[in-house]
C-alpha cells in the first residue's frame, strides 16, 4: 500500500471521490462533512447541518452538487460552489444508509433501515419511486454504471437486483415505450399492464447465500459480476445473465464482519475491508487474496474507488487514508544525450530521442518481473552501465519481490529484433547501482555493501559509514557511490572506504546527474537540492505536493522536474518557476531546448513542446550575460508580474522596465532606478488619465522627493506646481535664488489671501516694507511698528505710531532695541538660477536656467537602453556614438565598469578630439597621403595651442579613488558599505534584501563595523594620526578592494554559548539580550565558504526559535493568575526547537502545568516525549523520571481532561509570534521576510515582534552573504 494522504478525524462512515478534480469527501459519525484536496492535504470545507451522524456522500459526475445522507432522515443536496444547502428531501422512515447520484439522469438512490430504497429526482425534488422487498435494514444501494439496473444489500440476508428500465422510460424524455412482450411476458400480466401500469422498478435477482446480514453490495463497472460483503465474514462473488444469477465463488480471510467490498476499476481485482481492521485485496481469476493491510486500532467501514485514477479511499474509526495499491512510475534510465532504456511489457525497450525510433532489445525472464493480475512485484527502478564499452551492454533492474530484489542482465546491442540475455543474474537487495565496467554495488537486507563482479559473486564487503542507510546511488565517478539515509546523503568512495562529501536532506528517492557530471540534483519526496559533484550545496526548493521526476538539460546548467500537477524549472542559483501544467503526471527523461521528452504512466515516450524563454532570461541574468537578456527583453514573449518581481528583487529595476505598460508600475519601476526622465513622462500620462487625480497628486510628490535627492530643481519645481504646493515652491525659489520666481509667489499668495504664506514669501524676499503691510492687514499693528522702527522706515513707523497712540498703546522706547536688533536679510546664493525673463537685464540666455550639480546614479550594464522602447530600436540615430557607444562599449563585457567616465562631451568638444564623432563604419576619414604640408593652423581663439608650445603645458595628475569608493563600487553587500561609511546605500540594500525597516537596534553595528575598517598610525609630534584602510587580502587574480569585516562567525558562535548558559541558568532576560544581538549581527557578517554560510543560515535560525521560546516563557510568568493560559503558553514552548537538555526542562514545565489543571491525557502525551529524551535516561534526572512514568499511570487511570486547550499535538503548526496561538497547516500564514517568524495574515507589513526590524509578508531575496575565500 502506497499511502497518498491521511486525515484524522471522527469516525468515517462515508466516501466520495470527484471524478476531475482531486477532492474527497467524507462523511462522519458526528454529523459534519468534509471536503479534502488529498494532492496539498489541505482541509477544503466543511459542511454541518445534519443532526446526528452521516452515513452516505457522493459527489455528482458534471454538477458542483454533494447529496448526504444521515440519521436524521433527512437527504440534503449542496452546492459545493456556494458552500450551501440547496434544498432536504423528506421521505425516509429511519436512518440513512447510503445516497449516490445516477451517471446520466437526475436521480438519486437512497437505502434506509425503514427496509425501502427511494429513488429521486433532484431536479424536480421529487420522490420518483419507493422500492419495498426487503424485510430488514437495507444498507446499501447503488446504481450501475452503464444498465438500468440497482443493486442493493439488506440485513435480510440476501442481494437484490432491480430492474429499473420501466422508470426510465416513464421519466426520461426519448426512451423507448415499455413493451412487455419483448421480455417474453404471458398475456396475462400483459393485460394487467394495460390495465393498472408498469411498475417502476422490479426485482431482477434475489442472490441468496450469505448466512448473516449483508453489509455491502456492487457492481462490476464492465463485467456482469456482483459482489457482496456481510456478517458472516465472506465475501461472494455473483455473476448474472439475461434470466438467472448465481454464485460463483467465496472468498474467506476476514476474522469479522466485512464492512465494505468494491471492484478495482483498472485491474482485476477485489478490495475489501472489515472490522478485523483489514483491507484485503483479492484476486480475481484466481479466487485468492494477494495482500492485506492492517491497522493496529481502527476498524475499517467503508471503501471508494476512483473512477479515472488508480487510487482508492478507506474510511476507519480515527479517520480516512487514501492509497494506491502499487507504484505507477515506470522503471527508465537514460543513457547519454540520446538513448533511453526503459522496462514494458517483459521487455527492456531501447527509444532513440533523435528519430523517434522505439524498439525491444532484450526479454525479461519468464515470470521474473511480470506482476500477476496488474499488481504485484513490478520493476522499480533501472540503472544502466555508463562503464560499458559499446560493444555490450548491461543493466540492472530492481523490484520489491521478495522484500527486494535486483536482476543483473547483459544483451548486445542489436537493434533488430528482442533477443533473450546473454547473462542473468539475480539476488536479493535493497538497491544496486554500477560502479565500474565490470563491477557493481549492493544494499543488501542487513545495510551492508556489497561489491560484486558480474558473475554475481562477492568480491569486497563495506559497512556504510551510516548504520540507517537505506538506498545506493550512481555517483557519477568509477569506485564511488552516493550512500541515503533517513536524513543526509554522503559520497562514499569504496576503494578508499572514505567518505568524501556529506550533505544535510530528507530522504532521497531519485538522484540525477547533468550530462557533463558537474551538477546533480537529489529529489526527495517534497524537495529538490541542487549540488555539485563534490556534493556540495548549490540551492534548496521546497514544494507542497510531491516532487515525481526531474531531468537536466543539454547544456547542463537548468534543471526541469515534475510534480503532481505541473512541469517547473530550477536553476543551480535558486531561481524556480513553473513552465506548465499538467493533466495527468508524467515523468521527465530529457530536455532539449524546448522540446521535452517524457514517459507517462502507462510507459508510452511522449514529447512536449515547452516555453522555457524565462528559465533561459533567468539564466542569462544570472551568468551576467546581459546581451542575450536584452535580445531576450526586446524579441520574446516575456511579461507578467512575476517577471518584474523577479528583477525588482535581482536589483534590475531598468530592465523591468522593458516588460511594463501600466504607467503606475512604470513610475515605481523608473523611480526605483533613479530614471527622472521615464517618471516625468509617466506621470504626465497618468495625471492626463480620468478619475487619477488622487494618484497623479502621490506620484507628482514622489518624484519630486527624487528629483530633489538627485538635485534636479527643475524637476522639483513642476511637481510643487502640479500639486499646488506653494510653500515648497517658495522654499525651493529662495535656496535656489530665483527672486522673480519669489515675488511671483508673493503676489500669488497675496491673491489667495494667504496671510502666513504672504508674510514667509516677503521674509524670504528681504522686503521689509511688505511685511509691515502683512503685520498691518493681520491687526498686528504693534508689531507692524516694531518691524518698520528697528528697520528705519521713518514715514511708517510716525504713521504706525500716531495709530497706537489713538488705540492708547504706549509706545516702546526704541532706543535699546534698535542697538540690540540684528538684521534678518536672506543669504545671497552661490549659484543664482534665473527664468527667462532676465535675458533682457544683461545676463546670458545659457545663465537664464542653470541647474545644479546632480547626483551622480550609478550605471548599470543596461545603461542607454532605459529609454529605449521595442520600437525605438529600430529607429537609427543621427550619430554613431548615440546609436553604438552604449550598446557596445565596456558596459556589455564580462568585466564590467561601473564607474562613471567623465562628464559627457559637446557636440564641438567630441569634433575636435574624436574626429566628428563617428565610428569607422561610417566612412568620415579622407586620405590625403603623405602631404604633410596640407596641415592647417591652429585657431588660437578657439582654444588650442600651437605645436611647439605642447611641451609647456602642465598635466595634472589624475586623482587617487579612496578606498572607501572603490570598496562601495566593487560589492553590493551590506557590510562592504557599512566599513565604507556609506549607510544609507547599506540600508538600502538591507531593506530590499530581508525587508528590513528599523534600523535603530542596527546602530551600534554600524558603528562598530565603520571602526572596525578603519586603523590609526600616530603621526608626528602636533600632527594629527594617519587613518589607514583595514582590507580584506585579496587573491591572485583578484583585482578587487575589499574591507575587513570586524563581525565575524567565531564570535557570534561565542555569544551563542553565553546565551545556551544564560537559559539554562533560568536568566531569560540576559539569554533574551545575547540572542538578539546576534540576530542583529548576523545581516552583517561576511562568510568565507557556502557551508560557513550554511552555518549562519543555521545559527538564525536557532536564535529565532530560542527568542521565541523566552518571549513564551516571560508570557508563562505574566499569565500566572490564568493557569489554563499559562497551560496553553506551556504546550507552545515544547514546540519551539531547543537543544535536548532545554527541550527536557520546557517539557517538564509544560508537564507539570497540565497536571495542574488535570488535563491528565495532555500531560501524558508531554510525560511521553520527555521519556523519550537521552537526558531522562541521566543520573540527575532520575527523580523527575519517576515523575513522568507517575503521571502517565495517572492519566491512564483518569484518562480525560478537565480543560479545552487550542494545543493539538497530532496537528503541526507555527507558533504565532504576535498573539502566541498555534497556526495550524493549512491555515494562512505570512513570515518574516529576516529570520522567517510566522504571523497571522494581520500582521502582514508589521514589524516582526521576533527579530524588531524586519517586515511581515514581504516577498524578498532573503539574506544574502558575500562569500570570500
Amino acid at each position: 500500500m502506497l499511502t497518498k494522504f491521511e486525515s484524522k478525524s471522527n469516525r468515517v462512515k462515508g466516501l466520495s471521490f470527484h471524478p476531475v478534480r482531486p477532492w474527497i469527501l467524507t462523511s462522519l459519525h458526528n454529523g459534519v462533512i468534509q471536503l479534502w484536496d488529498y494532492r496539498m492535504g489541505v482541509l477544503l470545507e466543511r459542511f454541518d447541518e445534519h443532526d446526528g451522524p452521516v452515513r452516505g456522500v457522493d459527489f455528482h459526475r458534471i454538477q458542483p452538487l454533494i447529496v448526504s445522507g444521515g440519521d436524521d432522515y433527512k437527504i440534503k443536496v449542496w452546492d459545493y460552489k456556494l458552500r450551501r444547502c440547496l434544498f432536504t428531501l423528506l421521505g425516509h422512515l429511519d436512518y440513512i444508509r447510503t445516497v449516490q447520484f445516477h451517471p446520466e439522469n437526475p436521480w438519486i438512490v437512497s437505502a434506509s433501515d425503514d427496509q425501502t430504497i427511494r429513488i429521486w429526482n433532484w431536479q424536480s425534488r421529487t420522490c420518483l419511486s419507493v422500492l419495498t422487498g426487503h424485510n430488514h435494514y437495507v444498507m446499501c444501494a447503488a446504481f450501475h454504471p452503464k444498465d438500468d439496473l440497482i443493486v442493493s444489500a439488506s440485513l435480510d440476508q440476501t442481494v437484490r437486483v432491480w430492474d429499473t428500465a420501466n422508470l426510465r422510460k416513464k421519466h426520461v424524455r426519448g426512451a423507448q415505450n415499455y413493451d412487455p412482450s419483448a421480455d417474453g411476458a404471458v398475456v396475462a400480466p400483459r393485460v394487467n399492464v394495460d390495465i393498472f401500469g408498469a411498475p417502476d422498478a422490479v426485482v431482477k435477482y434475489v442472490l441468496e447465500g450469505h448466512d448473516r446480514g449483508v453489509n455491502w453490495a456492487s457492481f462490476h463497472p464492465t463485467l456482469p459480476l456482483v459482489i457482496s460483503g456481510a456478517d458472516d465474514r465472506q465475501v461472494k462473488l455473483w455473476r448474472m445473465n439475461e434470466t438467472k444469477a448465481w454464485e460463483v465463488d467465496t472468498l474467506r480471510g476476514h476474522t469479522n464482519n466485512v464492512s465494505c467490498v468494491i471492484f478495482h476499476p483498472k485491474y482485476e481485482l477485489i478490495i475489501s475491508n472489515s472490522e478485523d481492521r483489514s483491507i484485503r485485496v483479492w484476486d480475481i481469476s484466481k479466487r485468492m487474496g494477494v495482500q492485506t493491510f492492517r491497522r493496529e486500532n481502527d476498524r475499517f467501514w467503508i471503501l471508494a474507488a476512483h473512477t479515472e485514477q488508480n487510487l482508492l479511499a478507506a474510511g476507519h474509526d480515527s479517520g480516512m487514508i487514501v492509497f494506491k495499491l502499487e507504484r505507477e512510475r515506470p522503471a527508465f534510465e537514460v543513457n547519454g544525450t540520446n538513448k533511453l532504456f526503459y522496462v514494458k511489457d517483459k521487455y527492456v525497450r531501447l527509444h532513440e530521442f533523435n528519430n523517434g525510433k522505439d524498439v525491444p532489445i532484450v526479454s525479461l525472464r519468464r515470470g521474473q518481473h511480470t506482476p500477476p493480475s496488474g499488481l504485484g512485484n513490478g520493476p522499480k527502478g533501472m540503472s544502466y552501465n555508463t562503464f560499458s564499452t559499446p560493444t555490450e551492454c548491461n543493466v540492472i533492474v530492481t523490484s520489491d519481490a521478495d522484500g527486494g530484489s535486483y536482476e543483473l542482465i547483459s544483451f548486445q546491442p542489436d537493434m533488430g529484433t528482442p533477443s533473450e540475455p546473454t547473462s542473468s543474474h539475480k539476488g536479493s537487495a535493497i538497491a544496486a547501482v554500477f560502479i565500474a565496467r565490470n563491477r557493481f554495488a549492493v544494499l543488501d537486507k542487513n545495510r551492508q555493501i556489497l561489491i560484486k563482479n558480474f558473475q554475481n559473486e562477492i568480491t569486497k564487503k563495506i559497512t556504510p559509514p551510516n548504520p540507517g542507510t537505506d538506498a545506493i546511488f550512481f555517483a557519477g565517478v568509477s569506485g564511488r557511490i552516493l550512500l541515503s539515509s533517513e536524513d543526509r546523503m554522503t559520497l562514499f568512495d569504496t576503494q578508499s572506504r572514505m567518505v568524501i562529501a556529506e550533505v544535510q536532506v530528507p530522504r532521497v528517492k531519485y538522484v540525477i546527474w547533468s550530462s557533463d557530471l558537474n551538477h546533480v540534483a537529489l529529489l526527495s519526496k517534497h524537495g529538490i537540492m541542487i549540488c555539485d559533484r563534490q556534493l556540495e550545496q548549490k540551492s534548496t526548493i521546497t514544494e507542497t505536493v510531491r516532487v515525481k521526476s526531474g531531468a537536466w538539460d543539454t547544456t547542463g546548467k537548468m534543471f526541469f522536474y515534475t510534480t503532481l500537477n505541473h512541469i517547473k524549472y530550477c536553476l543551480p542559483n535558486g531561481d524556480f518557476g513553473i513552465i506548465r501544467t499538467l493533466d495527468v503526471p508524467v515523468y521527465i527523461t530529457k530536455v532539449d531546448g524546448d522540446n521535452l521528452y517524457c514517459l507517462d504512466r502507462e510507459c508510452k515516450t511522449r514529447k512536449m513542446k515547452i516555453e522555457n524563454t524565462e528559465a533561459v532570461f533567468k539564466m542569462a541574468l544570472a551568468n551576467k550575460q546581459y546581451g542575450d537578456v536584452m535580445r531576450m527583453v526586446h524579441h520574446s514573449r516575456l511579461c507578467g508580474q512575476s517577471i518584474i518581481a523577479y528583477l525588482q528583487q535581482k536589483g534590475f529595476p531598468e530592465v523591468a522596465l522593458h516588460f511594463v505598460r501600466d504607467h503606475k508600475t512604470r513610475f515605481r519601476l523608473a523611480l526605483a532606478c533613479g530614471n527622472i526622465e521615464i517618471a516625468l513622462e509617466t506621470v504626465d500620462k497618468i495625471s492626463q488619465e480620468e478619475n487619477m487625480e488622487q494618484t497623479a497628486s502621490e506620484c507628482w510628490h514622489q518624484l519630486g522627493v527624487e528629483a530633489l535627492r538627485q538635485g534636479n530643481h527643475q524637476v522639483v519645481e513642476k511637481a510643487a506646481q502640479m500639486t499646488k504646493d506653494f510653500d515648497r515652491l517658495s522654499f525651493l525659489y529662495l535656496i535656489t535664488g530665483n527672486t522673480v520666481k519669489l515675488r511671483k509667489m508673493l503676489k500669488i499668495s497675496e491673491i489667495r489671501k494667504d496671510v502666513m504664506s504672504r508674510f514667509h514669501n516677503s521674509l524670504y524676499l528681504g522686503d521689509v516694507s511688505e511685511r509691515v503691510q502683512v503685520l498691518e492687514g493681520a491687526g498686528q499693528v504693534y508689531l507692524a511698528y516694531l518691524t518698520a522702527a528697528t528697520h528705519g522706515l521713518k514715514e511708517e513707523a510716525e504713521r504706525l505710531a500716531i495709530d497706537l497712540e489713538a488705540a492708547g498703546i504706549e509706545l516702546p522706547d526704541m532706543t535699546d532695541i534698535i542697538k540690540k536688533s540684528k538684521l534678518l536679510q536672506p543669504p545671497t546664493p552661490i549659484i543664482r538660477t534665473k527664468d527667462g525673463s532676465e535675458k533682457d537685464q544683461g545676463i546670458k540666455e545659457e545663465d537664464a536656467n542653470v541647474n545644479w550639480p546632480l547626483l551622480t546614479v550609478p550605471k548599470s550594464a543596461f545603461e542607454g537602453t532605459i529609454a529605449e522602447t521595442a520600437e525605438g530600436m529600430s529607429r537609427i540615430g543621427s550619430t554613431g556614438d548615440e546609436e553604438y557607444g552604449d550598446a557596445s562599449g565596456g558596459a556589455w563585457d564580462d568585466d564590467l565598469d561601473f564607474d562613471d567616465d567623465g562628464p559627457p562631451k559637446s557636440s564641438g568638444g567630441g569634433a575636435a578630439e574624436g574626429g566628428g564623432g563617428g565610428g569607422s563604419g561610417w566612412d568620415n576619414d579622407l586620405d590625403f597621403g603623405d602631404d604633410d604640408d596640407l596641415a592647417l593652423p591652429v585657431d588660437n581663439k578657439s582654444g588650442g595651442f600651437p605645436d611647439g608650445d605642447d611641451d609647456n603645458l602642465f598635466t595634472a595628475p589624475t586623482p587617487g579613488v579612496r578606498a572607501a569608493s572603490q570598496w562601495v563600487n566593487n560589492s553590493s553587500y551590506a557590510a562592504d558599505h557599512i566599513a565604507a561609511g556609506s549607510f544609507e546605500t547599506a540600508m538600502q540594500l538591507l531593506n530590499r534584501q530581508i525587508a528590513i525597516q528599523q534600523f535603530e537596534p542596527l546602530k551600534s553595528k554600524f558603528i562598530g563595523v565603520y571602526c572596525g575598517a578603519t586603523s590609526a598610525i600616530p603621526g608626528l609630534p602636533l600632527s594629527p594620526a594617519l587613518m589607514l584602510p583595514v582590507q580584506k587580502t585579496r587573491n591572485s587574480g583578484d583585482n578587487k578592494m575589499l574591507p575587513s569585516i570586524c563581525i565575524k562567525l567565531p564570535i557570534l558562535i561565542e555569544k551563542l554559548k553565553s546565551a545556551y548558559k544564560f537559559f539554562h541558568m533560568a536568566q531569560f532576560q540576559e539569554s533574551l539580550d545575547c540572542f538578539k544581538s546576534i540576530i542583529e549581527s548576523i545581516p552583517l557578517i561576511v562568510t568565507s565558504s557556502r557551508s560557513e554560510g550554511n552555518e549562519v543560515k543555521e545559527l538564525l535560525d536557532i536564535s529565532r526559535e530560542y527568542i521565541t521560546g523566552i518571549r513564551l516563557k516571560l508570557a508563562i510568568e505574566l499569565s500566572t493568575s490564568d493557569p489554563v493560559r499559562s497551560a496553553e503558553l506551556s504546550a507552545y514552548f515544547t514546540h519551539c526547537n531547543l537543544q535536548p537538555g532545554h527541550l527536557f526542562l520546557a517539557l517538564r514545565q509544560a508537564m507539570v502545568s497540565a497536571f495542574r489543571i488535570k488535563n491528565y491525557i495532555t500531560a501524558a502525551s508531554f510525560a511521553h516525549r520527555l521519556l523519550e529524551l537521552p537526558e531522562a535516561s541521566s543520573e540527575k534526572n532520575s527523580e523527575m523520571k519517576t515523575k513522568a512514568q507517575k503521571v502517565i499511570l495517572k492519566s491512564e487511570k483518569e484518562a480525560r481532561n478537565e480543560h479545552t486547550l487550542q494545543y493539538n499535538e497530532r496537528n503541526p503548526f507555527d507558533i504565532d509570534c504576535k498573539e502566541f496561538l498555534p497556526i495550524f497547516r493549512g491555515s494562512p500564514c505570512v513570515k518574516c521576510a529576516y529570520c522567517s517568524s510566522a504571523y497571522t495574515p494581520e500582521m502582514k507589513d508589521k514589524l516582526c515582534a521576533t527579530c524588531g526590524m524586519a517586515i511581515v509578508g514581504v516577498e524578498t531575496i532573503g539574506l544574502v552573504f558575500n562569500n570570500r575565500k
